[in-house]
């Protein structure tokens, strides 16, 4: 299965904003500079992520992002699904009844079986990701990830989080 690359984004993007100060917004063009994308597609995606009720946009010369829940009530599959949408990776068009000499339909009274193989993966992906929250992934970062790469966000969270304006 593959997911766009939004979904990558999207990921860095809600861990980052989980490290602000309380009050504090990050603007989508800083996100986007310290993530080397273009600012127009992060925006694209942060605002999937406003639309799902997962992140705040402060509007505004001193806005910015913030998540609107905390980081342990926010699922690896809540982001998927802002920034993929409901629908599932697989998509059976039904091509076993296509073809020369097309059988009746009676004779498919039976769901496709490798429809239903599909499905049962992607439950077992989607249960997968609604396990894991965006806490738990920033705890696994945290403990594992090399000193030079947290001060480098670090030093990138005091240089470019702004309280948010009132």
């Amino acid at each position: 299965m593959k997911l766009g690359d939004g979904v990558e984004a999207a990921i860095h993007c809600a861990t980052a904003l989980a490290a602000l100060e309380d009050g504090a917004v990050m603007p989508g063009a800083a996100l986007a500079e310290f993530h080397g994308l273009s600012p127009s597609y992060l925006v694209k995606h942060l605002n999937a992520m406003v639309g799902a009720g997962l992140v705040h946009s402060i509007p505004g010369r001193n806005g910015g992002y913030r998540l609107a829940k905390t980081p342990d009530a926010i699922t690896l599959l809540d982001i998927v699904l802002a920034v993929e949408g409901p629908g599932f990776a697989f998509q059976c068009r039904e091509i076993r009844k296509r073809g020369p000499d097309p059988l009746p339909e009676e004779v498919f009274s039976s769901p496709c079986g490798i429809k239903l193989a599909m499905l049962r993966a992607e439950r077992a992906y989607r249960a997968a990701l609604a396990e894991t929250t965006l806490a738990s992934i920033i705890k696994d970062h945290v403990s594992t990830a090399d000193p030079q790469v947290m001060q480098r966000g670090c030093a990138f969270l005091d240089l470019h989080q702004r309280p948010q304006s009132t």
